[in-house]
C-alpha cells in the first residue's frame, strides 16, 4: 500500500473515532489509541505536503453533536497551525513578514532577511473547550461550542452555570467573544475522587472532564462541577475603534470577562524567550496548558494576512516539548486496516507518561522498526508528541533482547505482503479476500459521517463477515430478520432495530453517500464539494479527470482516484445494486447548483464592506470558482477592497483584470 492509501485509511479511522470521542462522549478507543492515529497522520502529511487535502482531520476542527440545537456561527471559528520548535516559529514569523501588505513583493529582494519587525502578542494556550459567547445590550443571550467551526451546539443554559461567565456586562454593548472553558486541576482531582466513590467512570484529564461537563444535557450536572473560562478573542464590527488584539483583551477585561495575562513581543526572539519561561512557569498553574498562542497584534495586519482553509495565517500555537520515558517492549502486534496496510504497534510495560498510563505505542511501519533496530524485549524510549500521542523513538538492547520477526504474510488472510516502490508500508493486496479489509470497509460505510446506520458495532460486523452475510456494503441492504437472529447477543428487538436503522439509511444525501463509498483520498469535505459540482451519482460516475481536477478542493491525485474508482465495474455494480434495493440519493445542492463561474479564479485582497473575505470566497465557490490565496498567471480576477496589499501590485504586473467590490457583487448576483 502506498502513502496515499495509508493517509486515507488514517483519515477515515480518525473521522469515525473523533465523532465518538468528541461529540458523542462515548469513545470506542482508548486515548492513546486515538492519539496514535492522529499523530501518525499528521507526521505523514508533514512528510508529504502534496497529499494534504481539505477533508483531512488535520485540516478541520471537530464535530457536531445531535444532543443540542445546531446554530451557525456568524463568524467561523478557525483552528490553529502548530509550531513545534524555535525553527518552526521563526519560519512562521518570516512568512508573516513576507505576506504583510506593507512589505511589497518588489521590496523583498532589497530587504533580504532584515524585514521590519511586527508586534506580536503571546499568551498561554489553555487545554479546554472552545466556546463562543454572544451578548445583546450587555446581556448574555447565547453560547455555542466550536462544533465544526461553521456550526456549533447551543449550550447556553450550561454556560450560564459557569460563574466566571458574566450574565451582564459592565457596559450595554452588543458583542461576541471567544473563549476556552476549562476545569481547574484541583477541581478535576476532586471530581475524579467523587466519581470513584460513586463507582463511576473517571476522566482521563481536565480537558475531557471540562468537555464532558459543559455538554451535559442536564444543566444541574454542569452546575455541580467547577468550570471556568478565559476569553481569548472578540468579534468586532468594521466601525470598531479597537485596533489590536491586546487592546481587545483589555476591553474584554473592562467589560467583566476573565482574560489570561499576555505579553506584547516586539519580534520573534521575544516570543521564544516567553515560551521558554512559560515551559516551567505553567507547571505551577492550576489549569492545564499545552503551549503558547502567538498572534500578530495589529488587526489591520491580521486582515491583510487572512486565512488558510483551516487556520489564520496571523497566528500559530507553539507546542511545549513532549515528555519521554523508557519502558520495555514485550510484544508487537501487526494489524490490517481497511486499505490493506500493515501497522506495527509496540506493546510495552505500562508506564506513566504526561499524566496518563501508556501500554501501546506506534512504530508506524516496517522501515521504522529497522531504522530504530528494535528487538523484542528491548528498552524503548516513548515520546508523546504534543503531550498526546505515544510513539517509539529509540531502542536499546537488554540481556533479554531477541530478534523481532517481521511477518511476510498478511496476519489476517496469509496472503504474501507486497512493497510498493517508493513507499515504506507493507501492504496486503488481497482486497476482496482479506476479511480484515472487508470488515474495515463495512465499518466505515455504516459510520456516522457516511451512511449513519446505527447499531453496527465491530462485533456485529465481524459476525456478518464471518458468516458470509456481508461482503460488499450493498449486502447490508439484503440482510433479513432471520439472518440477524443467528448473530450472538442479537435478540428480536435488536434485530428489528438494526433493520429499522438500515431502512432509515436508504434516504441519504449525495455528499454522505459519496463519502460512504470510501474512495481513496475522498473524505467528508471533498464529498461535499463533489455534491456541489455534480447533481447525481450518475453524473459523478461519468466525470472526467480534467473537470474534476479543476474543482477547487479536489486536485489532481484525488481526481485520478475518483476516475479510477468508477472505472472499476464492481464498484459501479455495487452502487447500482444499492439503488435497486431502495437507496434513494438526494442532493441538497440540486436546487441551487449554479456553476457559471466554473474554471474562473478569484483572488481577494483588502477589506470588503458588504461581506467578509471568507463569505465572498464561499459565494464564489458555490458558483464553481476557485479562490486561491495567491496571484498567478492563471488568476482570472483580483478583487481589491480597502487597504489592498501586494497582491494588487502583482496583478498589475501580470496583467490580471482587477475588480472592485461593486464589480464582484454584480458577478455574484448575475448582473455582470
Amino acid at each position: 500500500m502506498d502513502t496515499q492509501q495509508k493517509i486515507e485509511k488514517l483519515r477515515k479511522l480518525i473521522e469515525i473515532h473523533s465523532y465518538k470521542y468528541y461529540v458523542e462522549d462515548n469513545p470506542e478507543l482508548q486515548d492513546w489509541e486515538y492519539d496514535k492515529l492522529f499523530k501518525e497522520l499528521k507526521e505523514l502529511e508533514e512528510q508529504n505536503p502534496s497529499l494534504i487535502t481539505p477533508d483531512s482531520p488535520t485540516q478541520r476542527v471537530g464535530g457536531i453533536s445531535e444532543k443540542f440545537n445546531q446554530v451557525p456561527h456568524k463568524v467561523r471559528l478557525y483552528s490553529l497551525d502548530n509550531s513545534n520548535n524555535n525553527d518552526e516559529l521563526r519560519q512562521w514569523y518570516n512568512r508573516v513578514l513576507k505576506d504583510v501588505g506593507e512589505v511589497q513583493s518588489n521590496q523583498l529582494s532589497l530587504l533580504g532577511n532584515n524585514f521590519s519587525d511586527i508586534e506580536l502578542v503571546s499568551e498561554l494556550k489553555i487545554d479546554g473547550l472552545a466556546v463562543s459567547l454572544i451578548y445583546e445590550n450587555g446581556i448574555f443571550k447565547q453560547g455555542l461550542t466550536r462544533g465544526d467551526g461553521i456550526i456549533g451546539e447551543d449550550i447556553t443554559n450550561n454556560l450560564k452555570t459557569v460563574k466566571s461567565i458574566p450574565l451582564k456586562l459592565f457596559e450595554p454593548v452588543n458583542i461576541e467573544v471567544r473563549g476556552e472553558i476549562y476545569m481547574p486541576i484541583t477541581s478535576f482531582d476532586k471530581l475524579n475522587e467523587q466519581q470513584i466513590k460513586n463507582n463511576q467512570k473517571t476522566f482521563a484529564n481536565p480537558r475531557n472532564a471540562a468537555a464532558g461537563t459543559i455538554r451535559q444535557l442536564d444543566p444541574k450536572v454542569t452546575s455541580s462541577r467547577d468550570l471556568s473560562i478565559f476569553v481569548y478573542g472578540v468579534i468586532l464590527d468594521k466601525n470598531s475603534k479597537i485596533l489590536s488584539h491586546s487592546d481587545a483583551m483589555d476591553y474584554c477585561k473592562k467589560l467583566g470577562f476573565k482574560t489570561n495575562s499576555y505579553r506584547i513581543c516586539k519580534n520573534i526572539d521575544d516570543v521564544i524567550k516567553f515560551c521558554e519561561e512559560m515551559s516551567e512557569y505553567r507547571k505551577a498553574l492550576n489549569y492545564a496548558t499545552d503551549g503558547v498562542v502567538i498572534k500578530v497584534n495589529s488587526y489591520a495586519k491580521q486582515n491583510e494576512l487572512g486565512f488558510t482553509s483551516r487556520a489564520p495565517k496571523w497566528a500559530t500555537a507553539f507546542k511545549f516539548p513532549p515528555e519521554e520515558v523508557w519502558s520495555k517492549l514485550i510484544n508487537v502486534e501487526f494489524s490490517i486496516g481497511r486499505t490493506g496496510i500493515v501497522t506495527p504497534v509496540a506493546i510495552v510495560e505500562p508506564v506513566n507518561l504526561s499524566g496518563s498510563v501508556v501500554q501501546r505505542a506506534s512504530m508506524y511501519n516496517f522501515d521504522e522498526i529497522e531504522r530504530l533496530n528494535i528487538s523484542l524485549y528491548d528498552e524503548v524510549l516513548i515520546k508523546k508528541a504534543a503531550e498526546i500521542i505515544p510513539k517509539v523513538v529509540k531502542a536499546r538492547k537488554t540481556d533479554d533482547s531477541i530478534n523481532l520477526i517481521l511477518p511476510n504474510n498478511c496476519p489476517c488472510c496469509n496472503t504474501p505482503l507486497i512493497d510498493i516502490e517508493g513507499e515504506v508500508a507493507k501492504y496486503c493486496p488481497n482486497k476482496n479476500g482479506c476479511k480484515a479489509q472487508i470488515k474495515g470497509r463495512i465499518e466505515y460505510f455504516v459510520s456516522k459521517p457516511a451512511m449513519d446506520i446505527d447499531g453496527f458495532g465491530e462485533s456485529i460486523i465481524e459476525q456478518l463477515v464471518e458468516k458470509s452475510y456481508v461482503y460488499y456494503p450493498s449486502d447490508l441492504y439484503k440482510l433479513t430478520y432471520d439472518m440477524l437472529l443467528t448473530l450472538d447477543l442479537i435478540k428480536e428487538k435488536s434485530a428489528s432495530n438494526l433493520l429499522n436503522a438500515i431502512e432509515q439509511s436508504k434516504n441519504v444525501l449525495l455528499s454522505k453517500f459519496i463519502n460512504a463509498l470510501g474512495i481513496r483520498l475522498v473524505g467528508k469535505e471533498s464529498s461535499d464539494i463533489l455534491a456541489q459540482n455534480y447533481k447525481t451519482i450518475d453524473e459523478l460516475k461519468l466525470a472526467k479527470y480534467e473537470d474534476l481536477s479543476g474543482i477547487d478542493g479536489i486536485g489532481d491525485k484525488m481526481a485520478k482516484s475518483i476516475v479510477d474508482y468508477f472505472a472499476d465495474d464492481k464498484n459501479v455494480a455495487m452502487i447500482d445494486e444499492m439503488i435497486s434495493l431502495g437507496v434513494n440519493i438526494t442532493n441538497k445542492y440540486s436546487g441551487i447548483l449554479d456553476l457559471r463561474l466554473k474554471g474562473q479564479s478569484f483572488v481577494i485582497t483588502g477589506t470588503l464592506e458588504s461581506m467578509s473575505r471568507e463569505e465572498a470566497q464561499a459565494k464564489l465557490k458555490e458558483l464553481g470558482a476557485k479562490t486561491p490565496s495567491s496571484v498567478s498567471k492563471n488568476t482570472t480576477f483580483v478583487v481589491v477592497g480597502e487597504n489592498p496589499g501586494s497582491k494588487a501590485t502583482k496583478a498589475q504586473e501580470l496583467g490580471v483584470t482587477i475588480l472592485n467590490e461593486e464589480d464582484l457583487l454584480k458577478i455574484i448576483n448575475g448582473d455582470k
